[in-house]
């Protein structure tokens, strides 16, 4: 059994633990930004194919007493670097956390990487190069109090990006966030879907993926555990097979995205393509007062404004306004989340929300709020 830790989102630790557990992962632990697991070989490709909330998973090669500089780079030349890294692939470093001695992640990471490249040229006389943008393997260190974990980071870039969004709008919601969101809604997929705010149309997108039981890393070209020496080609080939057997063709239910802006909507026609749900998802040009629902009942969830990053926060109050009067007079039995990040603005909505769950979007501190409407 190896030793797993997924980083996460602010906030969603406790539903990441979830996942993970339905995934077959055991130890399961919630921390900080992240939860550790355990679990085989099959596990963390598995994890990183499938699971929809971690940013990244980092499989822990050791641990050890590393107060400053000198115990660090003691600790790292004591790890035996060609069971993960031979002089023929790239490296690259990245530092977490810190303590009283080792409090600059920059001076940490280069500490690591100086222990790991000299035990390299004392052992076989050559080293591996560094590439800090995509480089074949890389070792992340994270410093809690007098210990440091050395783990390697087996996803490569964030599993956020799943792949089927090169084109993204204005201050665009991560993939993994409106995963989340969908999540905590509790919504199924035998209930209508619609965003009315959809932009670039992350939600309705991530919505299909769930209702089509479509695997996110299916769309990603690479993993960092796919450089690695121990990387197993048939049991790696042998899920994503299963994940495309897996793969449901129809939507059972209408699952929708409309916005004002056309523009917005050409980006979300072209991730529906590159996603392969071209077919299935509807994205309509329509303004907000505009909109109607597409069903009798379902689930409404959208991420408007917060006056943050996009629109004046005084006119964004008529903004909420709008949207509360049109929840209330077009989506009868219909219930509705909507994340915001601006509780003033939040009140103009005027209908008395059920409940509202904390969420982080990343650094802003957000509500997700639940409108049963009747």
């Amino acid at each position: 059994m190896r030793e797993y830790f997924a980083t996460v989102a602010r906030g969603i630790e406790l539903l990441a633990a979830k996942e993970l557990e339905s995934l077959g992962a055991s130890s399961v632990s919630p921390d900080f930004c992240g939860v550790s697991f355990k679990g085989d070989l099959q596990l963390l490709y598995k994890v990183n194919l499938w699971a929809r909330l971690p940013f990244r998973i980092l499989v822990k090669i050791d641990e050890f007493v590393g107060r400053d500089a000198k115990e660090l780079y003691r600790g790292v030349q004591n790890i035996d670097w060609q069971q993960y890294l031979t002089p023929d692939r790239t490296l690259a470093v990245s530092a977490t956390g810190k303590n009283d001695s080792l409090n600059h992640t920059h001076f940490t990471a280069l500490q690591v990487k100086n222990a790991i490249v000299d035990r390299q040229v004392e052992e076989l006389g050559e080293r591996s190069n560094i590439d800090p943008k995509s480089p074949d393997v890389k070792v992340n260190v994270h410093i809690r109090d007098d210990r440091c974990i050395i783990s390697l980071d087996s996803s490569a870039s964030s599993l956020h990006r799943r792949g089927y969004r090169p084109a993204v709008g204005v201050a665009p919601l991560k993939e993994s966030l409106a995963a989340a969101l969908i999540k905590l809604s509790g919504w199924e997929a035998d209930v209508a879907f619609f965003d009315p705010l959809c932009g670039s149309g992350t939600l309705p997108l991530e919505a299909s993926l769930k209702a089509l039981n479509i695997a996110p890393g299916l769309f990603r070209p690479h993993f960092g555990f796919q450089n690695w020496p121990d990387f197993d080609r048939q049991l790696w080939d042998k899920l994503v097979g299963e994940a495309n057997l897996k793969r449901q063709e129809r939507l059972k239910i209408p699952i929708m995205g409309s916005d004002r802006s056309e523009e917005a909507l050409k980006v979300a026609r072209t991730n529906a393509n590159l996603c392969g749900v071209e077919k299935e998802v509807k994205f309509i040009q329509a303004e907000l007062e505009q909109v109607e629902s597409p069903s009798d009942r379902g689930l409404l969830l959208c991420n408007p404004p917060y006056g943050k990053r996009i629109g004046n926060p005084q006119q964004l109050g008529k903004f909420y306004k709008l949207l509360g009067n049109v929840l209330k007079q077009r989506f009868k039995n219909w219930t509705a989340f909507i994340l915001s990040g601006n509780k003033e603005l939040a009140k103009t909505i005027g209908l008395k929300s059920s409940k509202r769950i904390p969420v982080y979007n990343g650094t802003i501190q957000c509500q997700l709020m639940k409108y049963e409407l009747y």
